[in-house]
């Protein structure tokens, strides 16, 4: 069964990372979380191994994972919204989360 906890973990890392992974590790990985197709077709369209696919779509996993775990900008972010949630200043406040969310 598939731990929805650790799909949104991977679409958090992806919106973070995923712009760091090649053109077709990237492709794969969209098809198989965001638009929910199933390996077969993936395989199918790309006129690949469905082999292939999976071990794709587990080399961006591991790679998402690695950039993370080298970077820290998840953990990073968290900790710079608290310290901008305790800022009074409210023009600051608001150009600093616009300089995060860009």
């Amino acid at each position: 069964m598939i731990n929805m906890d650790n799909i949104d973990n991977l679409v958090i890392l992806f919106d973070y990372y995923g712009e760091l992974l090649s053109d077709s590790l990237k492709k794969y990985f969209t098809e198989y979380y965001f638009e929910n197709l199933t390996l077969s077709e993936i395989a199918e369209i790309h006129e690949i191994s469905r082999n292939a696919v999976s071990k794709d779509i587990k080399l961006a996993t591991e790679k998402l994972n690695f950039y993370d775990e080298k970077l820290n900008l998840i953990k990073k972010d968290k900790m710079l919204k608290k310290i901008i949630n305790k800022i009074d200043n409210e023009k600051i406040k608001q150009e600093l989360n616009d300089i995060i969310d860009e």
